[in-house]
């Protein structure tokens, strides 16, 4: 049965969208800046993983909205927005290897997914859960994938907090990367929540934590102006190398 909560991905699908115009302009306008293609490009994935789960909502259960959901999610989620971080925090050389490391075990992953058989004896109509996924060896795979975003992205931005806390003319920055911080960790709660059974828990992170990650980029970018003159972005991460 549907209810309310089963309704939330719809507004967060919404909100990835405009979040993720708002970021490829910020890169088209700049011509410049592989990190804010590759939020972009993550918040694309955010968005096409709850519009999965809005699709279900609306007409209901069936295996290529499910794996697309798995895989935009539980593999994509993360993944890009914190391969963005890596571009902007790392020297382009290492950020590359890492994106040559990064890709290819996604896509072993999201193989792995596509292919997987499915119990359709635990489908559940309105509802997405990994359990009912043949392969169950093939969750194994999101976990590291995860471990990876929450280094980069969460890490990231908890860095740069500490950083920027030190001096009150970057009291602003401060506060964007805590919010950024805990807005990443948030959906990560939520697919904690998944595994046991718990997805509801997971639509209500996703909307919180993309509310926060765009309210911390946002109190960033409003001081572009200063922040473009040094060229410096400053969201997301603590500092950019550029070779």
């Amino acid at each position: 049965m549907r209810e309310t909560v089963h309704f939330i991905p719809i507004v967060t699908t919404v909100l990835a969208v405009v979040f993720g115009t708002a970021v490829f302009r910020r890169w088209n306008a700049r011509r410049s800046g592989a990190h804010l293609l590759w939020w972009a490009g993550g918040i694309a994935a955010y968005g096409a993983g709850t519009l999965t789960e809005a699709s279900v909502t609306l007409f209901g259960w069936n295996p290529v909205l499910f794996k697309a959901w798995y895989i935009t999610g539980a593999l994509l989620g993360g993944a890009p927005l914190a391969q963005g971080t890596v571009y902007l925090l790392l020297k382009r050389k290492t950020a590359n290897r890492l994106t040559a490391v990064v890709l290819p075990f996604i896509l072993v992953a999201a193989t792995a997914v596509a292919l997987s058989p499915i119990r359709y004896e635990l489908v559940e109509s309105h509802r997405l859960t990994g359990s009912v996924m043949g392969w169950q060896w093939a969750r194994a795979f999101s976990p590291f994938i995860n471990l990876y975003a929450a280094i980069f992205l969460i890490g990231g931005a908890a860095l740069s907090a500490w950083r920027y806390a030190k001096h009150t003319a970057t009291r602003h920055r401060f506060v964007g990367n805590s919010l950024i911080a805990l807005g990443a960790l948030l959906p990560g709660i939520g697919g904690t929540a998944t595994r046991f059974g718990y997805t509801e828990v997971l639509y209500v992170t996703e909307l919180l934590g993309l509310s926060l990650i765009w309210l911390g980029y946002w109190s960033i970018v409003r001081e572009g102006a200063g922040a473009r003159a040094r060229g410096h972005d400053g969201a997301l991460a603590p500092q950019e190398v550029r070779t």
